[in-house]
């Protein structure tokens, strides 16, 4: 998962980011208005999760930007007790769920899960894909009843692939999928193509299909064409 956490304070934020750290999500930070508006306008996000009170600005207007940009990022507020109006407003404006502070890290996860699963995977615990079968709990993949294993980049971005089969996506699509804005640093994108030459090669050898087709001078596409 791509996340981005829009928070003030320090402890929380860096709690949230290092939580998540640990399994196999990217996360993004910003501590105000300014620099969340900056992020959500550039890149998109699995999830964002969203404090509304936020030095220079409203979390609201955040959302607002995501609407009249048809953007479909999942929003999940976290907001103070005292502020069910905004966390109302949030809901009507399209956010996906809200969570009230203080609360257990594994519920900001699970919530967090369940609204990636929603707008990706239709709710499901287990994708999918012809011979392709991938437990989300387990974070497993097995092929023709094979169990096949792939590092965590590898994992990420078949799960990408197959939540936007049949589409194009750029390289700078991918990479930001996999690395956040941190991969604005990056030379090349070299790394994207051993990734996928790892994917298909563990894909053929269990019997697979290869569903990896290069768009030239666009991207890829996961296609069963």
């Amino acid at each position: 998962m791509k996340i981005l956490i829009v928070e003030d304070e320090p402890g929380l934020r860096e709690s949230i980011e290092a939580y998540f750290n640990e399994g196999d999500s990217v996360c993004e930070i910003a501590h105000d208005f300014t620099s969340a508006l900056a992020k959500v306008s550039v890149y998109r996000y699995d999830c964002i999760i969203l404090d509304l009170t936020l030095p220079q600005g409203n979390g609201l207007d955040i959302i607002r930007h995501l609407k009249a940009n048809q953007y479909n990022d999942g929003v999940l507020i976290i907001s103070a007790k005292n502020s069910l109006d905004d966390r109302l407003t949030g809901l009507d404006l399209g956010a996906d769920d809200y969570l009230t502070k203080p609360f257990h890290l594994s519920e900001l996860k699970s919530r967090v899960t369940a609204i990636v699963r929603r707008r990706s995977f239709n709710g499901n615990n287990t994708l999918l894909f012809n011979e392709i079968n991938i437990d989300l709990d387990a974070k497993t993949v097995t092929i023709n009843k094979q169990f096949v294993k792939f590092t965590r980049k590898e994992y990420s971005l078949l799960l990408y692939f197959i939540a936007n089969k049949g589409k194009v996506v750029s390289k700078s699509a991918i990479a930001e999928h996999l690395w956040g804005d941190s991969i604005d640093i990056a030379d090349n994108f070299d790394f994207i193509y051993s990734h996928i030459k790892n994917i298909r090669k563990k894909l053929v050898e269990a019997g697979c299909n290869d569903y990896i087709q290069a768009a030239y001078g666009m991207g890829y596409k996961f296609t069963e064409t």
